[in-house]
């Protein structure tokens, strides 16, 4: 489950989403419901049916042909919907690590357009690199290291201010650290599942969800 930390009486969690804008006709394998363009929270407590849903979703995000392509996409429907997935070179899941006031709703970080869950380790150059990563835009959410503390903004372009938070850089390593427990967590499920509902595929969909992830395939 998510990393919670607590900061001036607030509950902090920081989770792994994934923004879902796939078509409601989806047939190739169960799904659960979902809402297009809101988010998915991908951790190691998923159903079958959510895990599906993520799973739909990554491959929708990679469903493009490769710009060298030299096998051709196949005839039948599940191998062409997974095709731009297993052969893409660099894959992208829409979506990244969301900050929440566990208690008020507030967020302070949330993904934006154009931004994927394959570049968390942005997260890493925050702490111990240049001190500074952005996560997309509408919102165009920033994380900056100031010294010992890391400051969390939803949207660094806002004209009338927005919500932001001041972190010790030891809370926001444990966030991220719990964060990417829960994205390996997910990955475990999706091995698991992909056995299940994909047997012919499975350990090409499982290691093309651990590169999408930015993970190592899970053991």
């Amino acid at each position: 489950m998510w990393q919670r930390v607590r900061h001036d009486r607030r509950v902090l969690v920081m989770q792994p989403v994934l923004e879902i804008d796939a078509t409601d006709d989806f047939a190739l394998w169960p799904v659960g419901e979902y809402e297009s363009y809101g988010y998915l929270v991908l951790d190691g407590e998923l159903t079958p049916a959510e895990v599906g849903t993520a799973a739909m979703q990554i491959a929708h995000c990679n469903d493009f042909e490769p710009e060298e392509e030299h096998r051709p996409r196949p005839t039948d429907p599940l191998g062409a919907f997974l095709h731009g997935l297993l052969t893409m070179p660099d894959l992208f899941a829409a979506g990244g690590f969301r900050v929440t006031d566990n208690a008020t709703g507030t967020v302070f970080v949330e993904p934006g357009c154009c931004n994927g869950l394959e570049t968390w380790r942005d997260w890493l150059e925050v702490l111990d690199g240049t001190g500074y990563a952005a996560f997309g835009h509408d919102p165009s959410s920033v994380a900056e290291r100031v010294g010992d503390t890391v400051r969390l903004t939803l949207d660094a372009h806002a004209k009338d201010g927005s919500p932001t938070v001041e972190l010790p850089v030891d809370q926001v390593r444990a966030l991220v650290t719990g964060a990417r427990q829960d994205l390996q967590g997910f990955l475990g499920l999706a091995g698991t599942w992909a056995e299940q509902h994909l047997p012919a595929h499975a350990p090409a969909v499982t290691a093309a969800l651990a590169r999408a992830l930015d993970l190592e395939p899970a053991q």
